[in-house]
């Protein structure tokens, strides 16, 4: 058991114990039985979700969740004023220069400009179609 910066409850502490006599008596990474999650959840409802989470070792948004409760902000941070959007990747549109030439027909230049690679095959087998 770790020292202790702010007053934690005897019964969190008693729980913190069945914490840490779970932990040690499990070989590997198991999932805590629903028991000690509910004990957990009760705990957090009396005394508060971040000084259980804390003081067990437990992720607070999943204890927060299990409380039934959206996690909130934290509430010493103050509001943005300022927030800046970011479009989604590859939404910058690429540009392509596609030419087909044959002997005996003129070339065909095609400019396009996409967000999306232009299906060449399709293309030439349209312009075989036409020129052909």
């Amino acid at each position: 058991m770790r020292p202790r910066k702010a007053a934690v409850p005897d019964s969190v502490i008693q729980l913190e114990r069945q914490f840490e006599q779970f932990r040690s008596a499990r070989t590997g990474r198991g999932k805590l039985p629903a028991t000690l999650w509910q004990a957990a959840v009760e705990q957090a409802r009396q005394h508060g979700a971040n000084v259980v989470a804390h003081t067990l070792r437990l992720d607070y948004n999943a204890l927060k969740k299990r409380m039934g409760a959206v996690v909130e902000p934290r509430r010493d941070q103050s509001p943005a004023s300022f927030m800046e959007l970011i479009g989604a990747t590859g939404a910058v549109a690429d540009e392509y220069v596609i030419e087909f030439e044959s002997s005996p027909q003129p070339r065909m230049r095609v400019r396009w400009k996409s967000t999306t690679a232009p299906d060449w095959a399709a293309l030439l087998r349209a312009w075989r179609e036409v020129a052909g």
